[in-house]
């Protein structure tokens, strides 16, 4: 039996999807605008777990723009956000973490069809002990993200 030469890389790429997926789950939504035509606009609830630290998860709510545009993937979210990470057990660092002041990108997700990503930042505050995590947005073709933000820690002991 003869494989297609597009089989391996298709079939890695559909388990990078899943685990993405499986790192991020929808925890729930209420409408906010009612829309004549597709989806209401909505305030989304989602989980995610930091991929290097055992015991944490972030909760972050996003708006999601409804209608035509939001049904077939075009529309561009609004960049305002919340998060909360909270210690679901001790944390503990699982592997290698940035100590950088940049910090590192724990999770991206895209708020628009083509330019714009919502980003989590994961900080170390050696000091104190704690991890900080902050939400923020970018364009990427463009030079302006936004300056909406949140932020939220998490101790380490």
């Amino acid at each position: 039996m003869r494989i297609p030469p597009g089989l391996p890389l298709a079939l890695a790429l559909a388990l990078v999807l899943v685990a993405a997926a499986a790192a991020q789950q929808r925890i729930g939504e209420v409408s906010t605008t009612f829309r004549l035509i597709g989806p209401n606009d909505k305030i989304v609830v989602e989980r995610f777990d930091d991929p290097k630290v055992e015991n944490v998860s972030c909760y972050l709510s996003r708006a999601e723009t409804g209608g035509m545009s939001g049904l077939v993937g075009l529309a561009e979210d609004p960049a305002r956000f919340s998060i909360a990470c909270r210690a679901t057990g001790r944390p503990r660092i699982a592997g290698p973490i940035d100590r950088s002041d940049d910090g590192e990108i724990v999770f991206d997700q895209r708020t628009s069809a083509l330019f714009k990503e919502l980003r989590v930042s994961r900080f170390l505050d050696a000091q104190k002990r704690v991890l900080v995590y902050l939400v923020w947005s970018t364009k990427t073709l463009s030079t302006d993200g936004s300056p909406f933000n949140s932020v939220t820690a998490v101790p380490l002991d």
